[in-house]
């Protein structure tokens, strides 16, 4: 019987060389945790028939020693919007039902080389635009802690996947906090690297200069590892940075010496914010105290704007992107009286509420007239709180705050409130306007009635200092 739900990479790794057990027992645990539990969780789109056939040739390589990596045989999941060739890729959408890849994502494409096992395409908002999972086309995903509580969004299915042990690891997107919220709310590590660390080749576009791959794990250690695996420049994105472009030491650009976590005095004044939330986050504080990091309190004046920046440029970056699902060359078709009545029926049909909605306010922000008032104020704003990381980190090395304002909610509670579940987002978005790595690891639980709750804490560093970031989660979570 393998223990999957303490299990990490590096332990099936070793087991798997030793011959301990096989790569075909390993995806074959997941395969019955699967059977088992995914029917009230939903975090899969769709469990892939090939598993075994894939653990077969995983056996092989480890056999043979051929190629073999500390990812070969490891079964992962992987978001409904990142393209495996031949396989279904429908970002949760019904515009995308039956659309099939036809080449795979630069880091499909490096998993492959690994030795990596797909088990299967997660959940997802629609499009990736949700904070919760409840905006799929094909269904919520249920909380593995809370089954009547969100796993949070977008990329629900693959934060729930991990934490209900049907995979040993997963990739998501995050474009304003959807990978770390959910890895929050389901007591995972998620981590959004350094815009650039990591192509974006082969990912369906949400917004373009916000979007970044990463991993959700159990432990930093198996986080750092598919990180490593996945990120590098890319010919075919050319917003993508080499590994050397990236910080491979600690404290880029300040002196050797205790490494500082600076505080934002502006996290304290967020209202509406989780009252055990807080009183984790102060716990935190003097957890990081006793492990011999110096605390000290940093200003972020243009924070409080992030929010309504982020909800400016994202809609206009969506517009734009969902522009090219016009039922002609891929995707859903809907016949109409003529070509007009064609694109309008097929938007229609093939699109959610939420997607809808940001297309029309994303139209509007680009529109004759309001460009300069509200997408170009957004963009110099954007350049405001970029200059504030940048100065911040000219006195600490890493900065902290909660990862969310509160612990997972119920679902269909926010779903009716856009503004509710936007306000969710407020202590991730600035990571993803800046474009400086950030990721959320454990921090504690909420008991709520029989549950525990998760709780996270997000740590930020400057750009390209993304391994900065593995060392003080993993400090942080060893003691």
């Amino acid at each position: 019987m393998i223990d999957l739900k303490n299990l990490t990479i590096k332990q099936a790794h070793e087991s798997l060389l030793s011959g301990k057990y096989t790569a075909v027992d390993l995806a074959q645990a997941y395969l019955e945790n699967i059977k088992t539990k995914d029917s009230k969780i939903h975090a899969y789109l769709e469990v892939f028939s090939d598993v075994l056939d894939q653990a077969r040739e995983s056996d092989k390589r480890i056999a043979s020693k051929d190629r073999v990596t500390v990812l070969t045989g490891i079964p992962i999941a992987v978001k409904d919007n990142i393209l495996i060739k031949g396989r279904i890729a429908s970002s949760a959408s019904k515009m995308l039902e039956n659309y099939h890849a036809t080449y795979d994502a630069t880091v499909i494409k490096k998993l492959k080389e690994a030795g990596v096992i797909f088990l299967g395409r997660t959940n997802m908002d629609e499009f990736a635009m949700g904070g919760s999972t409840e905006n799929s086309a094909f269904g919520v995903t249920h909380n593995p802690c809370d089954l009547e509580r969100v796993a949070g969004g977008s990329s629900g299915g693959s934060a729930a996947a991990v934490a209900g042990d049907m995979a040993l690891a997963a990739l998501g997107s995050d474009t304003g906090g959807s990978i770390r919220q959910p890895a929050s709310f389901c007591g995972l590590v998620g981590f959004k690297p350094t815009y650039g660390a990591v192509s974006r080749y082969g990912v369906m576009a949400m917004g373009s200069s916000f979007d970044q791959i990463g991993p959700f794990a159990k432990s930093t250690e198996d986080a750092q590892i598919l990180f490593d695996f996945i990120a590098g420049s890319d010919i075919m994105d050319s917003t993508s940075v080499s590994p050397q472009s990236l910080a491979l030491g600690i404290h880029k650009g300040l002196a050797l010496g205790p490494i500082k976590i600076g505080i934002p005095k502006e996290v304290m004044k967020v209202e509406g914010m989780d009252e055990a939330v807080l009183a984790n986050f102060n716990q935190s504080v003097e957890k990081l105290k006793k492990l011999g990091y110096e605390i000290q309190e940093v200003s972020l004046p243009n924070l409080p704007y992030s929010l309504a920046v982020y909800y400016t440029l994202i809609p206009a970056e969506v517009s734009s992107n969902m522009a090219r699902f016009d039922g002609v060359r891929y995707g859903l078709h809907v016949e109409g009286a003529n070509m007009t009545d064609d694109y309008f029926k097929s938007k229609q049909t093939g699109f959610g509420p939420e997607v809808k909605r940001r297309i029309i306010l994303g139209t509007y922000i680009l529109s004759s007239g309001y460009y300069d008032a509200y997408y170009n104020k957004a963009n110099i704003v954007r350049d405001l709180i970029r200059a504030d990381y940048k100065k911040a980190f000219e006195i600490v090395d890493v900065i902290i705050t909660p990862t969310t304002p509160s612990p997972a909610f119920k679902i269909g509670e926010k779903i009716n409130d856009p503004l509710k579940l936007y306000l969710e987002d407020i202590f991730t978005v600035p990571a993803n306007l800046a474009g400086i790595p950030a990721v959320s690891i454990p921090s504690g639980f909420k008991p709520v009635g029989a549950s525990k709750l998760p709780l996270g804490l997000q740590l930020l560093a400057a750009s390209g200092n993304d391994k900065l970031l593995f060392t003080v989660a993993a400090d942080f979570e060893s003691k």
